[in-house]
């Protein structure tokens, strides 16, 4: 494990804080590959974020010394696909997933690092309630070495942060837009059938005496799922709740 030097510790410290403080969301995801170069070496970079949509792409990419969107060929990397559509967060250098011999040889290292001089990449898989959120790849170019396991040590210090940092930007976007269903907020957030009977008795307005009538459990338990279907939601309230979902299907 990386024993982490002041100045490492600091840069690290300023990451995550505007992680969550830095309001424009993409200036936001610029800086992050900005400050993560100060303590890893790399090249360049790309930061996609998975479709609004239900299809597994990406898009909204943001660059670090290139420039070119890759995402139409990025979606078709078949060693790495399963990885990135999860829904979990990760990070592990591409070369622990499949042999130099073998990756040299794909249309992808052909079509995308080649013409860019670059050979070795270490990626972050972002994922929250088995969504996948979007992917930070690091690039190195020809003649370097791989990135080493303290470079993975000290992005994975990093995903669960901007995993949730997307995933209540997701949030906040589905909330601005057209309320859900009770079936779409179920599916989308991957509730359980208990938080789901909850959830549906809190948007008819009941009281927590009255849901606990209803199921036969103690408050204690009711407020444990309430607590979870907010977490999963994204929110703090039933106000907020109520925003988000629709009353009625």
């Amino acid at each position: 494990m990386k024993t982490l030097e002041t100045n490492d510790w600091l840069v690290m410290n300023s990451i995550i804080y505007k992680i969550y403080t830095t309001g424009d969301f993409d200036a936001m995801r610029t800086q992050f590959l900005e400050q993560i170069k100060t303590v890893i070496d790399f090249d360049s970079a790309d930061f996609y974020l998975a479709s609004s949509n239900e299809k597994e792409n990406l898009e909204r990419p943001v660059f670090l010394n290139c420039d070119e969107d890759l995402s139409d060929i990025y979606e078709n990397m078949d060693y790495s696909r399963g990885i990135m559509f999860s829904g979990r967060s990760m990070v592990y250098r591409e070369t622990d997933i499949i042999s130099d011999e073998k990756r040299v040889q794909t249309e992808y290292y052909q079509r995308v690092y080649k013409p860019n001089n670059w050979h070795y990449a270490l990626q972050m898989i972002f994922g929250r309630n088995k969504h996948f959120l979007g992917v930070v790849t690091l690039y190195r170019t020809i003649g370097k070495e791989d990135f080493t396991y303290e470079d993975v040590f000290l992005m994975d210090m990093l995903k669960d942060h901007m995993a949730y940092r997307l995933s209540q930007d997701r949030n906040n976007q589905m909330t601005s837009q057209e309320k859900l269903t009770l079936t779409q907020a179920v599916k989308t957030y991957d509730l359980t059938k208990r938080e789901q009977t909850i959830l549906q008795l809190l948007l008819q307005g009941m009281e927590n005496t009255e849901i606990c009538d209803r199921l036969s459990i103690t408050v204690n338990t009711l407020k444990k799922h309430i607590l979870n279907i907010y977490r999963k939601l994204g929110i703090r309230n039933r106000v907020q709740m109520f925003k988000l979902i629709k009353e009625k299907e």
